[in-house]
């Protein structure tokens, strides 16, 4: 995107007529000097012009003449002439080039004329300063800061005018103090007065810097003066941030400017930043005295901020420093600022506190400059790495770095990297700093983070710079490829890319500067981890190793590229890798790709691409399988180094070959990448043509002339098929991509031949009527972004083409527009608005209206401009709109239900806001006719809120009119809406009213009666309850949205006192009547479409208030907000205001009037709002009653929706840590109301602290923090929580046997179990972990199960990883040793949930060995009675193998190798006398956990046979085991163990060897087959049908019904059986149908056929073609498309057909249907059949390929003619396929469908049915024909065709093409507007039946056969 450079706007001098008239008679003296008389002249001259350009050419033209002037010129001529200038330099604004030229005008006074021409300059500042004017301020503050910016002169006027200057900056200050109290409200006005106080602060330190010698002679009383506004400043939080800031840099260069640079300032500053005056003894007494106002103790916290900032700013630290009080004040800042850390409300402060770090690092960095040596060693030492100040500095670090502001981020990383520097420069010299134990620990502790941490890779990159690469690989060999792990997650690609490049370039520089054959060892450490990760993982999960890190490594190394080639093309190009990778083909196109886009490969004449790969493999990359792979391709192709390379005919074939089979791609990703890099193409293209065309004839060679007839050709082709896919019934997004590359063409490439391009291309010849009505026919879509690219582009193709200019045409597009914008489908009205979009640029448009409505009052202008049309247009159409909604609404206003069925509002609505949309409003000429009809527009919206605002606002919309489309409930409708009025009370609970019932009321009579009602006019009318409620409700909507944009665009007539009336079209009245209507919308509806879209327009209503002129407008919103708190404070059970559905509409309104505040304001309004709020939020005792509780809940929803509010940014965290407090509070409320709110508020806090849920685990570390960063950025809930949980851990004994569940303790351990332990929390903190621990192991005591679980998961956070070991030691010895009487179960519980989660958080997050003899080993041997028969309790029983589980499992351990080995045997002896493998059924466990014990006992029993049987060293018993888990009668405990050995088979199926595995005997196999037979529950039996078809799929299973043996032929039989019978079970269903293709494909394989199996193949056939219809689910259809895939080689394309012609076929067809299926994963599956059909049946290029459905599809129909020829089957299959071309459809079905989609498009507005937006049946049929006709030519002569099959398909095909040609005639004129399905539908059956007459034609003239 080109940026147009902003220019600076030159204003001529504007002088007072009276003064200027002067200054030109001044000049007008007679002079003797010539020179002076030439200067008067220029100058007078100068100001008689009002050109501003000519002026200053005119003042440099002086300058030159004063120049040449000597002392002798002198006089009062020449005094005339300096006046004139300085009054030109004074007058004009500061950006006004005329002052520049001036200021160089005036320094060109010779030295001798200087000393007047000071005079002059002061004489005229002081005039200024002297001004009592305060609208002249503003630009006398700039005036001051231009005389001492770079302008000698003026600062020499400036010194000579101190005094005067300091007083009238100190006055100037005074009067924006004053004036800023009484802007409240007024956003604009306070914006502007806050950056006026910025420039008059910022000016006043300019005078003080630059004035410092003579500052010393002011008088205190200036000075004094000016530092009473700069303390006042600082202690006024109305000011925002950078005010303040500047004062506080202001602050201290006054003291340095008074007291020097002695010791003494550094004192004075240090006592300023402590807050104690005793400090300030050495300054003066005026200075003491007004410095004591920063000294009290309730001055706000950033005042220490500021004047830290301002210490580090101005004052000088480079160097050795002055004193010890330097010393001092050095060290202080820091921790100034991180006491200041901890009580950091705004996010904005966090940043300045960061940056303010950051700053004093680099001071403290000066300060250690090596070569002065003059530190002092306490400061050295201070500074050190290992000094407290840098550990804290470091804590600083670790709580910020993962802050939301980017900014605070990066300031923390130059904060960590400024840390390492001076830690390296406190060290000797001669240290080696790669063995310094500090960055070693520091390095391992970084690593040893979790990779989720974004800050640690900042912090990383600090120690690759300072350290280099090898430090920290000598740590992590393993780093490269975790990093490349990492670059599939969106949130951290960019930050593990930027350390891999840091990594490999610092890694490059360390080999190559030491070894000579480094380059191979950098391959193998960077290049081929990248080459794995492209060739092994899903290509989704690499976009961003293409986006981010290839590029860079290709950078870096440019000679990679050919080491990358070599060693994918060795692998084989397909099928490398799993199915869902992209293989090495892909991985080769993206490396490739990454080159051609760096400039490193080109594209060349031979065969080999570039040189490096054959044009083979590209051309299948472009059509593969995998998305990423075919855009790696594309890319490749069309991305280029220069945009003006000529595009070789090589690229424009493999464009040809890719565009038709990827036109149609459901991911917007791939359609977005698709249109960028076909405009990379075409604009190359265009650039290159363009280069062509420029050269003269005579210079153009040969081949340049056949570069532009290809290009000619392809873009013809290109624009053409583009316009022909197109068709009825083209899919979303085919008509999407398509249009948009269409629209791209036009922007490229006119459409208007010789216009607006050169007629090389001709582009406009392409287009047809034909085609231009397709793309009128995409307008009709449902979709909005096609009919907006429709539109666009229509507007673009050639007028002869579209036909629009033709009255009867635009007529009829007229008429449908109308039809639709009243059609009760609510996306008509969105066709109309576009239809009307493509009318308005008619000239010819209104003699049209006239014609259709001749009442309208138009005036017809022939000769107009383009704006003027379309002005004229839209006021003529919106007067026609306006004409036929006001007809409406008096219809409406006396049948509402009339209007919902005949006429619904909103329509005719969203077309006139469409149409002002389209309109330029600020430059509109018809004024007076706009005016009229503004306020028309306005009244119309307010009557037609009036009519439907009753239904919206009732007490229940949605629920009041009864859901029936009977005639008798459809006539109560009416007395229903006649009986509703707005209910203005909340007590609706207790006055419910019930209708009654109309007397002989017959139930089931009114059920079959389906007569419309007649209406008052006899015409019959059908309406539900749904299109009544949402003609109101969208009603409202368009409402909102007319005067939200009738507000938000139109320019406004307002007056200011004191100043001009500025004329517009809307009147400040009318404005704030829209806000009073929107107010009254949004707190009285209930409906949720109707306030959630008045909150959008009244958004746009606020936007605009707050940037209008008008100060009455201005303050509007702060008046309305305070308005409506004090109503919601005072509101009660009878109040106006609705107490349910969260408040309605109430927080909508807030949150609009709130997000008006300028973000860049003080944020007042949002400040004082949010107190009132969180106040009134807080449970208080004295408010326990109605009428304090309705208040109390309207605000807890408000807080919600505020800290919703995306647009409040981080301007809403100050307040989390009390609305939490609120939310918790709540919870303890008696009402159910409040508790409610309070529960929608806290979960909405959750997601504000932690971020949206990025990962489907609940706990995951993503959405999480570390215990150290929540407490820091919410310190007000460290004693808040804690207090809470003190009171409600009080209350969890469960001693007593009661249940006693405090209200908010889940929420407390809810909020405590998102925080974790980080490895860089250090022991002190001021918000330490420790005192929560006991009070959440107290927790885990509860009697409820749910409670203990939680405190369990609470508990992690809290426990360091060093102090697990001790933690779960304590807790175990807490456990009763022996069992007794006084045992509490929930005590042993819940420690044993606390030991368990404390186990898994050490093993997923600890990589450290941890020191031996933790005790943990003895406790739990001491205990193990809780694991036996002696404990009674089952849960405790469970959970304690849970712990011994988790011990003994292969996951590290806390135990030593000997003490797990004892506690496994100990474990497996529990195991073997349990109840999982005695023999007796009476000792099986029953009562509560017994499910659970078990399960956990087959937990152990599954890991030692199945999972890690190697580990427990019980090889005899694991035959056993497993036996027993099998013949469980528990089915959990068989479902487990299937589970368990379906992981392990799926584990070792990488293996090459196809064979049973030997821990699976012949006994575990013969009770699997067993349970396939006899298992009766459909889970187990579903996961043993799964492992068999792992297990069958190595060799042949003999099959067990007991002892009975089964043959093949009997399983099959049943296994196709059950899968008929249980079809609702879609896993039992898929594992079935899998295993029978399994067997069938055997028994074929065999080579000897049962008659009675080919009976089950033909059985089985029709069941996978049953499975693979459309409406199944996508599980299903997912198993069908691997059974076909797997059978593709063994059945569909057996030379001896098994399974018969008829069957097979009908294979074939299931397949190519799924190929069209409407999910994804279903026709990718299906797509892999290509890669194993034989080879030989294939072309060389698609043999083993895995290619895109579209593609796959064209392959599979040739394929089947193929295979027909080899069957000797071409006549058969001729019939079969034109009957596939036929369709199998008949007349009666097809008119009960009409009649269907009739009643549904009746009844229903939104239920669209089951639709498959991806299948294009139009596509189909072209394709099917295309093959038929390659079949029939070569159809041979020994091939007979049954004539009388023929004769019957010929008869019904004409048949077909008769009643399809007169249904379409029947259809309305533009069809596809009115009735776009039926349109589709007869048009697809015409084509088809077109289609089969043109094949038979062409069968009849060859006689083939016949």
């Amino acid at each position: 995107m080109v940026v147009k450079k902003k220019t600076t706007k030159v204003e001529a001098v504007a002088l007072d007529e009276d003064k200027l008239c002067q200054l030109i008679a001044s000049l007008s003296v007679d002079v003797d000097a010539d020179g002076v008389k030439h200067l008067a002249q220029t100058l007078q001259t100068c100001l008689q012009l009002t050109d501003a350009v000519q002026q200053i050419q005119l003042i440099k033209k002086a300058g030159s003449q004063l120049e040449a002037l000597s002392e002798e010129d002198g006089g009062e001529a020449l005094d005339a002439c300096l006046n004139a200038l300085s009054l030109i330099y004074t007058s004009v604004q500061a950006k006004n080039p005329l002052r520049r030229a001036a200021a160089s005008a005036l320094s060109s006074v010779p030295q001798c004329l200087q000393g007047r021409a000071a005079d002059s300059l002061s004489s005229c500042l002081s005039d200024c300063l002297s001004s009592p004017s305060s609208e002249q301020h503003p630009h006398t503050i700039d005036t001051i800061a231009s005389c001492l910016n770079g302008f000698h002169l003026g600062e020499r006027c400036i010194n000579k005018l101190l005094l005067q200057v300091l007083k009238f900056i100190c006055e100037v200050l005074h009067k924006y103090l004053q004036q800023n109290s009484g802007l409240a409200g007024r956003h604009i006005a306070q914006a502007q007065l806050m950056q006026s106080c910025l420039a008059a602060v910022k000016t006043s330190m300019l005078v003080l810097q630059r004035s410092e010698g003579a500052i010393g002679a002011a008088p205190p009383e200036s000075l004094g003066g000016l530092l009473s506004c700069y303390i006042h400043i600082l202690t006024d939080e109305e000011f925002i941030q950078a005010v303040q800031s500047t004062a506080g840099m202001a602050v201290v260069l006054l003291i340095r400017s008074v007291m020097g640079a002695g010791d003494e300032v550094a004192s004075v500053v240090s006592s300023l930043l402590r807050g104690a005056a005793p400090g300030l003894d050495s300054a003066p007494r005026w200075l003491q005295l007004r410095c004591e106002a920063l000294c009290t103790s309730g001055r706000p916290p950033g005042v220490a901020l500021y004047l830290s900032h301002g210490a580090l700013a101005m004052l000088s630290w480079k160097g050795s420093l002055p004193g010890p009080q330097w010393e001092e004040l050095l060290l202080l800042v820091p921790e100034t600022l991180l006491d200041l850390d901890v009580s950091v409300k705004e996010s904005s402060t966090a940043m300045v506190v960061a940056r303010v770090l950051t700053l004093w690092s680099g001071a403290a960095l000066d300060c250690l400059q090596k070569e002065t040596g003059l530190c002092p060693p306490s400061l050295q030492v201070a500074l050190r790495g290992d000094s407290k100040l840098q550990h804290h500095l470091l804590e600083h670090i670790y709580s910020h770095w993962e802050h939301p502001l980017d900014g605070v981020r990066h300031q923390t990383r130059s904060l960590f990297h400024n840390l390492l520097l001076l830690h390296r420069r406190t060290k000797p010299a001669d240290s080696d700093s790669a063995s310094d134990p500090y960055v070693a620990e520091l390095t391992r502790s970084l690593l040893g983070l979790e990779w989720h941490m974004r800050g640690k890779y900042g912090s990383l990159g600090c120690l690759v710079e300072l350290y280099g690469a090898e430090h920290l690989l000598a740590v992590q060999p393993r780093l490269p490829s975790l990093l490349l792990d990492l670059m599939g997650d969106q949130t951290l690609a960019p930050y593990a890319s930027d350390l891999l490049e840091r990594l490999f370039v610092s890694h490059k520089a360390q080999l190559s500067g030491r070894e000579s054959d480094w380059m191979e060892l950098w391959h193998r450490i960077w290049v081929n981890p990248l080459l794995d990760v492209l060739c092994h993982t899903r290509p989704d999960q690499t976009t961003y190793i293409l986006d981010y890190f290839l590029p860079k490594l290709l950078r870096c190394s440019p000679s990679s590229l050919a080491h990358m080639v070599h060693a994918l093309q060795g692998a084989r190009p397909c099928r490398t890798g799993p199915s869902s990778s992209r293989g090495a083909l892909g991985a080769l196109m993206t490396c490739l790709r990454a080159a051609r886009a760096q400039g490193l490969a080109a594209a060349s004449e031979e065969s080999l691409w570039g040189g490096l790969v054959p044009l083979s493999l590209l051309r299948q990359a472009l059509v593969h399988k995998h998305d990423q792979v075919r855009m790696d391709a594309l890319g490749l192709v069309c991305e280029s180094h220069r945009s003006t390379k000529v595009l070789t005919s090589q690229e424009m074939d493999l464009i040809r070959h890719f565009l038709p089979p990827n036109l149609n791609s459901q991911s917007p990703g791939v359609r977005q990448q698709t249109v960028s890099l076909m405009k990379k193409l075409l604009c190359r293209v265009k650039d290159s043509s363009q280069l062509l065309q420029k050269r003269p004839v005579q210079e153009r060679r040969a081949e340049d002339q056949r570069s532009l007839a290809q290009y000619r050709a392809f873009l013809r082709w290109l624009c053409g098929n583009l316009l022909e896919v197109l068709l009825p019934g083209a899919s979303f997004s085919k008509c999407l991509l398509s249009l948009s590359l269409l629209n791209l063409l036009s922007q490229l490439f006119s459409f208007t031949a010789g216009i607006l391009e050169p007629a090389t291309f001709a582009l406009g010849e392409v287009v047809t009527p034909a085609h231009a009505q397709n793309v009128l026919n995409c307008v009709a879509s449902n979709f909005l972004e096609v009919k907006q690219l429709a539109t666009s582009l229509l507007s673009q193709l050639p007028p002869s083409a579209v036909g629009l200019q033709v009255p009867e045409t635009m007529l009829s597009v007229l008429r449908a527009a109308l039809d639709l914008s009243t059609s009760t489908k609510p996306y008509d009205s969105v066709t109309a608005a576009h239809l009307l979009h493509l009318l308005l640029q008619q000239p010819d448009l209104i003699p049209v209206l006239l014609r259709c409505d001749p009442g309208l009052d138009l005036q017809i202008r022939p000769e107009a401009s383009r704006s003027l049309i379309l002005e004229l247009n839209a006021l003529a159409v919106v007067r026609l709109l306006l004409r036929r909604l006001q007809a409406e609404l008096s219809g409406a206003e006396a049948s509402l239900l009339q209007a919902a069925a005949s006429f619904p509002l909103y329509g005719r609505a969203h077309c006139i806001t469409a149409v002002l949309q389209r309109l330029s409003t600020e430059c509109l000429s018809q004024t007076e006719q706009w005016t009229g009809l503004v306020s028309e527009l306005i009244a119309m919206c307010y009557r037609m809120s009036d009519v439907v605002s009753p239904v919206v606002q009732s007490s229940s919309p949605e629920g009041l009119i009864p859901m029936d489309t009977d005639s008798e409930t459809s006539g109560g409708l009416q007395r229903i809406l006649q009986e509703i009025q707005p209910r203005d009370s909340n007590d609706f609970f207790n006055s419910a009213r019930e209708l009654e019932k109309p007397e002989g009321d017959d139930r089931s009579q009114a059920q079959t009666q389906r007569t419309p009602p007649p209406n008052a006019d006899g015409e019959g009318y059908r309406v539900t309850a749904q299109m009544v409620l949402v003609c109101c409700w969208r009603s409202m909507k368009e409402v909102a949205m007319l005067l939200g944009q009738l507000c938000q665009t139109l320019p406004l007539h307002y007056s200011n006192e004191n100043e001009p009336t500025h004329p517009g079209l809307i009147t400040e009245e009318q404005v704030e009547g829209v806000g009073l209507y929107f107010r009254q919308q949004l707190l009285q509806s209930r409906h949720r479409g109707a306030f959630e879209l008045a909150y959008v327009g009244f958004v746009r209503l606020t936007d605009m208030l707050c940037r209008s002129g008008s100060r009455n407008l201005q303050q509007l919103p702060s008046r309305w907000l305070s308005e409506v708190l004090e109503e919601v404070k005072s509101s009660d059970p009878t109040s106006k205001l609705c107490a349910t559905r969260r408040s309605a509409g109430i927080p909508f309104y807030i949150q609009a009037l709130l997000s008006s505040e300028p973000k860049a304001s003080s944020c007042s309004l949002l400040k004082a709002t949010m107190r009132q709020l969180i106040t009134l939020a807080s449970p208080a005792a004295d408010r326990n009653t109605d009428a304090s509780t309705v208040p109390q809940v309207h605000v807890l929803n408000i807080l919600r929706a505020l800290y919703r509010d995306t647009r409040l940014g981080e301007n809403i965290i100050p307040f989390v840590s009390d609305g939490m407090q609120a939310a918790v509070l709540g919870f303890t409320s008696p009402v159910w109301a409040v508790r409610n709110s309070s529960t929608l508020l806290f979960s909405t806090l959750i997601t504000r602290i932690f971020g949206v849920k990025r990962g489907k685990d609940e706990h995951s570390k993503k959405n999480r923090m570390t215990g150290r960063e929540f407490f820091t950025r919410f310190p007000a809930l460290y004693p808040f929580l804690l207090s809470q949980l003190e009171e409600a851990a009080a209350t969890v004994e469960s001693d007593s046997g009661h249940v006693t569940l405090h209200p908010s303790l889940f929420l407390l351990l809810l909020v405590l179990s998102r925080l974790y332990p980080s490895p860089m929390d250090g022991s002190s903190s001021p918000l330490g972990l420790a005192p929560f621990r006991p009070l959440i192991i107290r927790c885990s005591r509860s009697a409820v199960y749910r409670t203990r679980e939680m405190a369990a998961r609470a508990l992690v956070p809290f426990v360091l990883v060093t102090q697990i070991p001790s933690t779960v030691r304590t807790l175990l010895q807490e456990l009763p040793p022996e069992p007794g009487p006084g045992v509490q179960q929930n005590h042993i519980h819940g420690a044993l949930l606390q030991v368990l989660f404390l186990l898994r958080s050490f093993q997923a997050d600890s990589h450290r060995p941890l020191p031996a003899g933790s005790g943990i080993g003895e406790a739990l041997r001491r205990r193990m009675w809780l694991a036996s028969r002696l404990n009674s309790c089952l849960v405790t029983r469970g959970a304690f193998l849970d712990v011994l589980m988790c011990l003994c499992g292969p996951k590290t351990s806390l135990l030593e190798d000997s003490e797990v080995s004892a506690l496994r045997q100990t474990t497996l002896s529990i195991l073997v006398v349990s109840e999982l493998l005695t023999s007796d059924s009476s000792s099986a466990p029953l009562g509560p956990g017994s499910t659970q014990y078990l399960l956990s006992l087959a937990q152990v029993g599954l890991s030692a046979s199945v999972d890690c049987p190697d580990l427990w060293r019980g090889v005899e018993q694991r035959q056993q085991l497993l036996d027993s888990l099998l013949r469980s009668p528990l089915y959990e405990v068989r479902e487990l163990a299937l589970e368990g050995i379906l992981r392990k088979l799926h584990e070792e199926e990488g293996d090459e060897a196809k064979r049973r595995p030997l821990w699976l005997s012949e006994t575990t196999v013969s009770d699997l087959t067993n349970m396939a037979v006899q298992e009766r529950h459909q889970q187990c039996l579903a996961k043993v049908l799964q492992v068999l078809c792992v297990l069958g799929s190595s060799g042949e299973l003999l099959w067990n019904d007991g002892a009975k043996t089964l043959s093949q032929k009997e399983i099959l039989i049943h296994l196709l059986t059950l899968a008929e019978n249980f079809t609702h079970s879609v896993e039992l269903l898929c594992a079935a149908v899998t295993l029978a293709s399994q067997l069938v494909v055997a028994l074929v394989s065999s080579g000897h056929q049962d008659p009675g199996a080919v009976a089950c193949f033909a059985q089985w056939g029709a069941l996978v073609c049953s499975c693979s219809a459309e409406e199944q689910p996508v599980e299903v259809k997912l198993m069908v498309a691997k059974v076909l895939v797997t059978c593709s080689s063994t059945l569909m394309t057996n030379p001896e057909l098994p399974l018969g012609f008829a069957a097979t076929v009908s294979l074939w067809s299931s397949l190519f249907t799924l190929l069209q299926d409407e999910d994804q994963e279903v026709r990718d599956a299906a797509s892999d059949f290509t890669c194993c059909v034989p080879a030989h049946l294939l072309s060389s290029d698609a043999a083993g390929v895995s290619v895109c459905p579209p593609a796959a599809l064209d392959l599979g129909v040739g394929l089947l003619c193929g295979m027909f020829d080899l069957w000797g089957q071409q006549g058969a299959g001729l019939l079969a396929l034109t009957q596939w071309l036929m369709g199998e459809e008949d007349g009666s079905d097809e008119d009960e469908a009409e009649e269907a989609s009739c009643l549904d498009e009746e009844d229903f507005l939104f239920e669209k049915g089951e639709l498959n937006l991806w299948a294009e049946p139009l596509q189909w049929v072209q394709l099917l024909h295309r093959h038929l006709r390659s079949l029939l030519a070569r159809l041979g002569q020994n091939q007979v065709v049954d004539p009388d099959q023929l004769g019957q398909i010929q008869t019904q095909a004409r048949a077909k093409l008769l009643a399809s040609q007169q249904a379409l005639d029947r259809l309305p004129e533009l069809p596809q507007f009115c009735c776009a399905a039926d349109h589709t539908r007869l048009t697809l059956r015409r084509r088809r039946a077109e289609l089969v007459l043109d094949l038979l034609h062409g069968f009849q003239a060859t006689g083939s056969g016949l």
